[in-house]
């Protein structure tokens, strides 16, 4: 056994001994200080479980395209590993920060979802600690790995998973398409995800913006070897260190060319666009923003100064604004109710822009029933809403959730949820979480995916 995995095994014998140290009765969970989830965590003053050591990569074989990972390991470092051997995840989620094992248990998401699903469907075993204490190897089609997806901690947390690895050039060229028409939209999403090609070129990877109604844009990836653009012999953009801000891009230019590695990262930078509630994408105080503080982490912790001391809220009432609904969410909707979800959303959100990326699950996962070999589209949208006194009642997110389930879709659970009991259960198979959590955690240690995800305290 090498020393990268003797380390790995010290690693789980602290986990234990922290786990041992919890008193009985007392809920389980993690001693994690960062969090890309947008709700709020059950305060405890029992300690966490003791993960610091679970947060790199093990070992990564080229010849079988195969990584083993520690489950804190960020998605970030996991690159790091991968790429110099030309290789990368099936899905690699948007933000740096996010973890190998926070992707499968909270369903990460991206470009590549249209031909390579959810990123535990490239997941071909894993290491689970489980309520009970132990650590238990799952496969795909045992019930703890199937039911894993989208539970949350409610199920246990991944120590190891060993996953399957891509092959890729170093560079990606970039097509931006305008569309009018949120039908035709959706239409094209649809042949594109069926066919792999648009224009008779291949796409390997696909999102889009809607800027607004009658603008949206998708975006069609094909990784190359090329490393300018044909005709204009144009080297690859930089949207990290320099002025200019991706997004806006979409909207400025038809073609482009990015790293690989650039191409990973390029909604990190600006957190998608909501880099601008802090200043960064004012031109002067970009100009004195440090490269090295352009990360979504960096964001997240001045959002968390703001939920603490409530600064856009004292700022809204001093310029005599209603008070702010936060709207931060990610929903599923089957290609064919694209335009309506759309439609509906401009009448009564009204959130500017929205990010949009199809996916297709290549089976059956019970906690998050998607129907499998069928394309959804996963709306993002992440800011506030002026609403008034009403905002405490989060009236915009009901209304979303509501929708959503109307037009056949789900939600994702990483922020604020309001479903009762007997909705929630319906969408994400609850008897079947109910009876698998029974199975490994037979004392009740983990707080349940409802509970988690819905319940206030």
């Amino acid at each position: 056994m090498n020393s990268a995995w003797e380390q790995h095994e010290a690693a789980v014998a602290r986990l234990r001994a922290s786990y041992a140290a919890i008193p009985a009765g007392e809920p389980v969970r993690l001693a994690k200080r960062t969090t890309n989830l947008f709700r709020a965590r059950t305060a405890t003053s029992a300690p966490g479980l003791d993960v610091s050591g679970l947060t790199g990569v093990i070992e990564v074989d080229p010849a079988a395209r195969t990584a083993d990972v520690q489950g804190m390991c960020t998605y970030e470092d996991l690159v790091d590993a991968t790429l110099p051997h030309g290789l990368i995840p099936f899905v690699v989620p948007q933000l740096r920060t996010i973890t190998l094992g926070g992707a499968v248990t909270g369903l990460g998401i991206e470009a590549t979802s249209f031909r390579n699903g959810l990123p535990h469907e490239s997941v071909l075993e894993m290491d689970v600690f489980t309520g009970a204490g132990e650590v238990v190897t799952t496969r795909p089609g045992e019930d703890l790995f199937d039911t894993f997806p989208n539970s949350y901690g409610s199920l246990g947390y991944a120590t190891r998973l060993k996953i399957r690895l891509e092959k890729v050039p170093p560079y990606v060229r970039l097509r931006h398409v305008r569309f009018d028409d949120a039908d035709l939209l959706a239409k094209t999403i649809a042949e594109v995800t069926l066919s792999k090609e648009y224009g008779g070129q291949r796409v390997d990877g696909l999102d889009g913006v809607a800027f607004g109604p009658g603008e949206y844009y998708l975006t069609l990836a094909r990784f190359t070897d090329i490393s300018t653009i044909p005709r204009t012999g144009q080297g690859p953009s930089d949207y990290h260190s320099g002025q200019a801000i991706f997004y806006r891009s979409i909207q400025e230019r038809e073609t482009d060319l990015l790293t690989m590695y650039d191409y990973l990262w390029r909604w990190d930078t600006d957190w998608f666009w909501c880099s601008g509630a802090f200043g960064a994408q004012h031109p002067l105080i970009r100009r004195f923003w440090p490269e090295r503080l352009r990360r979504s982490d960096v964001y997240m912790k001045l959002l968390g100064l703001d939920r603490r001391f409530h600064i856009a809220d004292r700022l809204d009432r001093r310029a005599g604004r209603p008070l702010r609904e936060r709207v931060v969410q990610d929903i599923e909707v089957p290609v064919e109710n694209l335009a309506a979800f759309l439609e509906w959303f401009d009448e009564e959100i009204g959130m500017r822009p929205v990010w949009l990326c199809p996916l297709v699950a290549g089976r059956a996962w019970p906690s998050y029933p998607l129907e499998p070999n069928r394309t959804y589209v996963n709306v993002g949208f992440w800011g506030t809403v002026h609403v008034g006194p009403e905002a405490v009642e989060a009236p915009k997110n009901r209304a979303i959730e509501a929708k959503v389930h109307q037009l056949g879709g789900h939600k994702s659970l990483y922020s604020e949820a309001f479903y009762d009991q007997e909705t929630f259960d319906a969408l994400y198979d609850g008897a079947n979480l109910a009876a698998v959590k029974r199975r490994y955690d037979p004392d009740d240690r983990l707080t349940s995916l409802y509970d988690k995800a819905v319940k206030r305290r």
